[in-house]
């Protein structure tokens, strides 16, 4: 199954006191893999979201496995799960990177709709097409 890949290193602002990752940046990366997406593969819903196309996150969640501490390496692989009339849910999984292999740490979830802006108020809109497209390829089999 093909994912798109975002590869992240923890710095110690990440970090709480404990010396752990504060478990919030597992979700901000999931937002920055997802934006990443759209520069590297939908440019054209980036030039919509300029206008008044909105993704607007309905729900998000992360399950973790194992802690993550500064300097670990991780790669987050998003999937697309399911388009559902105008929401798009994507598929995360978090895996430390060391010695050579792979240990799966976390697995997260997030549902955006697309929305646009009309009048002052958000209306729900269609999935534009070319964020669709892009998402095809990363679908769940």
């Amino acid at each position: 199954m093909r994912t798109y890949e975002y590869r992240h290193v923890v710095t110690f602002e990440e970090t709480n006191i404990v010396g752990n990752v504060y478990y919030t940046h597992f979700l901000e990366w999931q937002g920055r893999c997802r934006e990443l997406f759209l520069r590297d593969h939908a440019p054209d819903v980036l030039q919509e979201l300029a206008k008044d196309l909105r993704l607007v996150t309905v729900r998000c969640s992360c399950e973790f496995f194992e802690e993550l501490f500064g300097f670990d390496e991780v790669v987050l692989r998003m999937r697309l799960a399911a388009f559902v009339q105008n929401r798009v849910r994507m598929d995360f999984d978090y895996y430390r990177c060391q010695n050579g292999g792979e240990q799966l740490v976390a697995r997260g979830e997030q549902e955006v709709a697309c929305m646009r802006l009309q009048e002052g108020r958000m209306v729900p809109a269609p999935i534009p097409d070319a964020f669709r497209e892009a998402l095809r390829p990363y679908e769940e089999g």
